[in-house]
């Protein structure tokens, strides 16, 4: 089944014609290098892109709690707190109370144990993954035509 090519006019005024084809076959790319890389982490870690991520986030800032995990990986706190239960079992992250805050003690602050730091140091770079390095790459203006073409889909 042959695609049709979008016709759209430009700012000036020009028609010019927008093959998907060729954004279609770039996104495949950086889905296939994303899949390889976090494929690459797993067989040498043995631990997701996304639980590396973790470790690179903890070795960063310790003491962090599952919700500011989410938000710096721009994931779900379950999802997040999924990822770090495989780590804890691991050995990898240990799960701390506040001994400074005996009456609170439902907030969990996070850290890396000796064996998570050590995995860390011998993991391939980047820690955080090849999509956020990529957009961190980008200018300011770019990264916003991304964005606000995304929200237009």
């Amino acid at each position: 089944m042959a695609m049709k090519k979008v016709e759209r006019e430009d700012p000036k005024g020009e028609d010019f014609e927008l093959d998907h084809r060729t954004t279609l076959k770039k996104l495949r790319t950086v889905i296939r290098a994303i899949r390889r890389h976090s494929t690459w982490i797993e067989k040498k870690c043995g631990v997701s892109g996304s639980q590396l991520w973790i470790m690179q986030e903890l070795h960063e800032t310790p003491g962090l709690r599952v919700g500011e995990i989410a938000e710096k990986l721009a994931i779900h706190q379950i999802t997040a707190s999924s990822l770090l239960d495989g780590l804890e079992k691991r050995g990898y992250v240990m799960k701390m109370r506040d001994a400074d805050d005996p009456d609170n003690q439902k907030t969990v602050k996070l850290a890396l144990s000796e064996n998570g730091a050590d995995l860390l140091a011998g993991a391939p770079k980047p820690a955080r993954g090849l999509l956020p390095q990529s957009l961190r790459q980008l200018r300011p203006e770019q990264l916003a035509r991304l964005a606000q073409g995304l929200d237009e889909c």
